[in-house]
């Protein structure tokens, strides 16, 4: 474990205090951290929640926090980005970290084995690195552009997860099949069995059926521990699949 504990700081930089009436805080599992802090009780942490709950809101700040380039890529920067450039959020967010993550956000060497991988960002990424005719030290050696999207993630994911380090996801599952979703939950274990910290925000089931994984619930009540039984997100699916024309019946015309 790298990062044992999240909270919101009032005094950064001696500046204004995070006002609980504006955005981000304004969000329910966001606001909870201006007087609770959110803890991590193990390597692998899923974060579950619908569209606008705060998760990737929160995965950003973290790699602000941390010293990871927020548009995503390796945790390979000489000095954090400075407060007043991070995001609301980033700029008050405060990570409690182990002996161990100490060591290695303070080492630039160890901090390059972190990653933030961006759904949104990750294809670009990849072709960017495959554009080059040599071999990028710490990244994959395959040209991805002559893979498909699923593929190219699964390279990468293989690649990066491959020691020990801190690792946050936003919606990996994005270009996955469902085969491909379920080498991932094999991926993510194993990293996290080998001194990984995974911090990863989704909306698969099956990744966040991942053994041993902890579960955090946003809501519109606020953040809190679950198990992967009782995920709303769970009971729609096996519902839907089901029966899904209890659900379709209310969205198209008979």
């Amino acid at each position: 474990m790298l990062i044992q504990r999240l909270h919101v700081s009032d005094d950064r930089l001696g500046g204004d205090a995070p006002d609980p009436q504006e955005w981000p805080y304004t969000i329910p599992a966001i606001g909870q951290l201006l007087h609770e802090g959110l803890e991590f009780t193990q390597p692998v942490t899923f974060l579950v929640g619908e569209n606008g709950s705060g998760k990737s809101t929160l995965i950003e700040a973290v790699a602000e926090a941390y010293g990871i380039n927020a548009r995503g890529g390796r945790g390979s920067q000489t000095r954090k980005t400075p407060v007043q450039e991070r995001s609301p959020l980033g700029q008050h967010l405060e990570l409690d970290l182990t002996a161990q993550g100490a060591k290695y956000a303070a080492n630039r060497k160890l901090k390059k084995r972190s990653y933030f991988l961006r759904a949104e960002t990750a294809f670009d990424f990849i072709n960017y690195v495959s554009s080059f005719e040599y071999i990028l030290p710490g990244y994959w050696q395959e040209d991805l552009r002559v893979r498909s999207h699923g593929e190219g993630y699964l390279t990468v994911l293989r690649t990066i997860l491959s020691e020990p380090g801190l690792y946050l996801m936003d919606e990996p599952e994005a270009a996955l099949s469902f085969m491909s979703c379920l080498q991932l939950v094999g991926l993510l274990h194993e990293a996290g069995e080998g001194g990984a910290q995974i911090i990863c925000a989704t909306h698969s089931p099956i990744l966040a059926a991942t053994p041993e994984a902890d579960i955090i619930e946003f809501t519109d009540t606020g953040a809190h521990h679950t198990t992967w039984d009782k995920l709303e997100l769970v009971d729609h699916w096996r519902r839907y699949l089901a029966k899904p024309e209890k659900y379709l019946r209310h969205l198209v015309d008979e």
